[in-house]
């Protein structure tokens, strides 16, 4: 099994303190994927297992932008940036050209198409939270007008990339999310630097903890598996601002 359970430090996030416990007691390596993950690898044993983490982090709000963060031309993005322009698995970009133009008719080229994609996905995609046990492609969720936020952020990410604006998906933690789970959201690149888009809420980018991020849900899960089917029993998650 592979595991991403460990957030990593960065400009807008501080591990101060972490914890990692397995029982029965297992010999884990850890490595880095290409997007630059951290990842735990284990051979988990015959029978009951359990894995529990917990970390404080220091967090700073992502306020809402309304810069003139402006859009790159693909031949001036960073070589790192390129392969979230690419159609991936949950993300068929090249299935969205039309309508995403359609979308962000006579915005601004960058930061304000984002923005309107973001607030289409959330006017015309329900959120509906169990609705789906696993990932699916842009287009189906597009199809069906409904999913959790793993699903709005493809069709966010998808729409984004048809416009030569780079996207990839990021999976955390979100402060006073309902139900409490694990959340999904998406980035795009513009104005030189990637920003957070949250397609799911309209109540602001608040107190959050990054995870993973990849191209689509099959980069970010929070456990691969290699061998018989494994599906976990329980899963708890519990998020609390610490004073």
């Amino acid at each position: 099994m592979v595991f991403m359970l460990r957030p990593r430090s960065s400009p807008t996030q501080w591990v101060s303190t972490e914890e990692y416990h397995l029982s029965p007691s297992l010999r884990v390596t850890e490595h880095t994927d290409s997007f630059g993950n951290l990842c735990q690898r284990l051979v988990a044993p015959v029978g009951d297992f359990e894995i529990n983490t917990s970390a404080q982090v220091l967090v700073s709000r992502t306020a809402p932008t309304t810069s003139d963060a402006g859009f790159v031309d693909v031949s001036l993005l960073p070589e790192e940036v390129l392969s979230f322009l690419l159609p991936s698995r949950y993300c068929e970009a090249d299935r969205f050209g039309n309508m995403a133009m359609e979308i962000v008719a006579d915005k601004p080229l960058g930061y304000a198409q984002v923005e309107a994609i973001t607030e289409w996905v959330r006017e015309n995609i329900r959120y509906v939270p169990l609705s789906s046990t696993y990932p699916i492609s842009a287009t189906e969720v597009n199809g069906r007008g409904e999913g959790v936020c793993r699903d709005l952020a493809h069709v966010a990410i998808a729409l984004c990339r048809a416009l030569c604006i780079p996207a990839r998906m990021v999976v955390g933690y979100l402060y006073e999310l309902e139900p409490m789970d694990s959340h999904a959201w998406f980035e795009a690149f513009v104005g030189g630097q990637w920003h957070t888009f949250d397609p799911t809420f309209a109540h602001g980018l608040g107190w959050r903890i990054a995870v993973a991020r990849g191209r689509d849900a099959a980069d970010v899960a929070v456990y691969n598996q290699y061998g018989p089917l494994l599906l976990p029993e329980t899963m708890h998650v519990a998020v609390d601002r610490l004073e």
